[in-house]
């Protein structure tokens, strides 16, 4: 396994001037101005990204892409293509944000990535089960279903983010045992279908802080972080890249 790597997920935040300010903190923060840290921002902000990132080796990531891999008369999407041409890396697909408020499916999710691979885009695929169905014991057979969508894409890098859906924006977070479980269980099912050659990381997703990204990270079966809220303050993220470089 590379490096683990911390994505921070800005979600739908952001203006120009308080970007600017934020970013020029993170520049000036060794922690998080190294390689294996990124940013997801809004579509309007990925090109301030870009400008800021220059000559850095952050990575400008997208939270999202269209399924439409072609140019054409689609308003309102934005393109693999395009986001390659902006200068991104990574891209979020299927978070449980879009799947729960905009009913993105399967059979959409395999096109965004298939669209993303395509492009030369790593995406970034988020699977996750909500608090009914793991109480109800069908965690495994949840995130085993979602994780069919990887089997139609073939690519050299596979970026997996767990996000128990039960554990984002709540405060709650999963037990060491139960990310360490989560996370073995994705790392096997994904080798099995793209083989030991495939470069392979599985992020951790829920509600990961500076108070608990040490016992997270530390775990050999935990690739890195997808970091929402604590992303947009300059402090606790670079703890949470501390905690990721320590690994190092």
């Amino acid at each position: 396994m590379q490096g683990k790597l911390v994505l921070g997920n800005w979600k739908m935040n952001g203006r120009l001037a308080a970007n600017l300010a934020l970013l020029q903190a993170m520049l000036a923060d060794a922690d998080i101005n190294r390689a294996g840290v990124g940013i997801a921002a809004p579509y309007p902000y990925l090109a301030q990204l870009g400008a800021a990132f220059a000559g850095s080796q952050l990575a400008v990531a997208a939270q999202d892409v269209s399924r439409y891999a072609a140019d054409g008369a689609f308003t309102g999407e934005v393109s693999a293509d395009m986001l390659a041409d902006m200068g991104c890396r990574y891209v979020l697909i299927g978070h449980s944000e879009r799947r729960q408020y905009f009913a993105e499916d399967d059979a959409c999710l395999r096109q965004k990535l298939q669209a993303a691979v395509t492009a030369g885009l790593v995406p970034v695929y988020c699977v996750g089960e909500t608090l009914q169905e793991r109480e109800s014991g069908r965690f495994a057979e949840v995130v085993g279903e979602q994780l069919q969508a990887l089997d139609a894409i073939s690519g050299k890098e596979y970026v997996v983010a767990y996000e128990p859906v039960w554990a984002i924006g709540t405060g709650r977070v999963a037990s060491i045992e139960q990310i360490d479980e989560a996370h073995r269980l994705i790392l096997e099912r994904v080798l099995q279908c793209h083989g030991a050659s495939a470069s392979i990381r599985v992020l951790y997703g829920g509600s990961v802080k500076a108070d608990n990204a040490d016992a997270i990270l530390s775990l050999a079966s935990v690739g890195g972080a997808l970091v929402g809220g604590a992303s947009l303050e300059v402090k606790g993220f670079g703890k949470i890249c501390q905690s990721a470089k320590k690994t190092l």
